[in-house]
C-alpha cells in the first residue's frame, strides 16, 4: 500500500563557549529529518538513504522496518541540516588530535599520501560534530514515530481497498445468482430440441405419438447434456470463497497471502463456468466474473 510520513527533530546547540585558543565556537543546531515513502509491491523491498555519519544505524533501522511492515516498496531517507549561526565553527581540540593521529597512522604505511589540508580537516571535524554516539536512540525513536504515521496512512488506504473489494464480492454474488436459473432453462430447451429432432428424423406427422424408445433416448441425451453443463458445484464453491473473502476483510489483520489464494481459486471456478457454458448469456456472466476477479487480484497485491 502507498503512504508517506515525515518527522523532524532539532539537535543542539553544538557549543556555546569559546574554545581554548580564544576562538569563539558559534552556537549551532542540527536538524534531523526523516521521511518514509511506500508504494505498492507484492513483497517488502527496503531502500535506505542515509548520510555517511549515520551508516552505523542502518542495521537497526532495517530491523525496525522489517518488524513493522510486511509489503511495499519502502524508501527511508534521512537528512541532516545545520541551522543557527553563520559563523564558522571551530573544531574541538580532541577532534583535531584524533584526525592528526589518524593522518600520522596512514602516512606511516603510505608515506607518499597527500597530507590533509585545512578544508579536509574542517570537513572531517564537521561531520564528527554533527551527530555524536548518542544520536542512535534518538534516530530510532524518530524512525518509530514516522513508521507509526506511515502505518496510519496505509491503514486509511487499506480501508478504501477493503470497501472496493467488498463491492466486487457483491457484484460477483449477483452474477452467480443470475447464472443459477440459466442451467435448468438450458436443459429444458435442449431436451425439447432432442425430441424435435427425433420427430423429424422419424418423419412423424403432426399429432402422432413419439415412440417410447425414442422418447427415452431423448431424455437420456438431455440428462447427459445436463451433466456436462451443470455449474452448480462451481457456483457453490465460488459463493463459499466469497464468504471467506468477506470474513477476512471484516476481521482484518495480515491477510494478503490468504486473499491471494482465494482470488486464485475464484478465478478457477469462473473459468470452469465459462468452459461449461452452453449459452451466450452464461459466457457473458463468466467473462464479467473474471473481469471483477482480476480487479480484485490487482488490489489484493497491495494489502498486507
Amino acid at each position: 500500500m502507498t503512504g508517506y510520513a515525515s518527522v523532524q527533530q532539532s539537535i543542539g546547540p553544538a557549543s556555546t563557549s569559546p574554545s581554548g585558543n580564544g576562538v569563539h565556537q558559534a552556537t549551532e543546531t542540527v536538524r534531523l529529518g526523516l521521511e518514509i515513502r511506500s508504494v505498492n509491491s507484492r513483497f517488502l523491498d527496503l531502500t535506505l538513504r542515509l548520510p555517511d555519519e549515520l551508516r552505523a544505524q542502518e542495521p537497526a533501522l532495517r530491523e525496525l522496518l522489517n518488524t513493522g511492515l510486511k509489503r511495499g516498496k519502502v524508501e527511508l531517507r534521512i537528512t541532516l541540516e545545520k541551522t543557527g549561526a553563520n559563523d564558522i565553527q571551530a573544531p574541538a581540540v580532541h577532534l583535531l588530535q584524533q584526525i592528526h593521529a589518524l593522518e600520522t597512522q596512514v602516512r606511516s604505511v603510505l608515506p607518499n599520501a597527500r597530507g590533509l589540508g585545512v578544508a579536509d580537516v574542517m570537513r572531517l571535524a564537521g561531520e564528527q560534530q554533527r551527530m555524536g554516539p548518542e544520536s542512535g536512540p534518538l534516530l530510532l525513536e524518530l524512525a518509530g514515530l514516522a513508521l507509526e504515521e506511515l502505518r496510519i496512512a496505509r491503514g486509511r488506504e487499506g480501508q478504501r481497498l477493503t470497501d472496493m473489494l467488498l463491492d466486487r464480492t457483491q457484484q460477483l454474488r449477483q452474477l452467480s445468482h443470475q447464472a443459477q436459473p440459466l442451467v435448468p432453462q438450458l436443459v429444458a430447451q435442449q431436451r425439447q430440441k432432442f425430441l424435435d429432432r427425433w420427430r423429424e428424423a422419424m418423419s412423424l406427422t403432426e399429432g402422432s405419438t413419439l415412440p417410447e424408445a425414442a422418447q427415452d433416448r431423448a431424455l437420456s441425451e438431455a440428462t447427459a447434456f445436463a451433466i456436462r453443463i451443470d455449474v452448480a458445484e462451481e457456483i457453490t464453491r465460488l459463493t463459499s470463497h466469497l464468504d471467506e473473502v468477506e470474513r477476512l476483510l471484516r476481521k482484518g489483520g495480515e491477510l494478503g497471502k490468504r486473499l491471494d489464494f482465494l482470488i486464485q481459486e475464484m478465478h478457477r471456478e469462473a473459468n470452469t463456468l465459462g468452459s461449461k457454458s452452453a449459452a451466450l448469456e452464461l459466457t457473458r456472466i463468466s467473462v464479467d466474473m473474471k473481469v471483477l476477479i482480476e480487479q480484485m487480484r490487482e488490489q489484493v497485491q497491495n494489502i498486507e
